[in-house]
């Protein structure tokens, strides 16, 4: 009775956060597909945000994008600083 219990209150805080609801709009999604996927635990970890392990390479380029943005963000105030200094809009 006590495990039953247990169970019962995990169910409502699997539903009260939302999880049992967004398990089964995945499932059903996935059951809904006309051509199922090679992989169905691919396609729930597709559905619900969970992605592979990081390639080294794309955190490679996450990181140049970043530092790239700073320098962009570098020069436009730059350039703002210039305009004023000449007078320039």
């Amino acid at each position: 009775q006590a495990a039953d219990s247990k169970r019962e209150q995990f169910r409502r805080y699997l539903e009260k956060s939302g999880v049992l609801d967004t398990l089964t709009k995945v499932l059903v999604a996935l059951y809904e597909e006309p051509e199922k996927p090679n992989s169905a635990l691919d396609f729930l970890k597709h559905h619900l945000g969970i992605s592979a392990p990081e390639n080294p390479e794309i955190e490679a380029l996450r990181l140049e994008v970043a530092e790239m943005k700073e320098k962009y963000e570098a020069v436009l105030e730059e350039n703002k600083k210039l305009k004023t200094k000449v007078k320039v809009y």
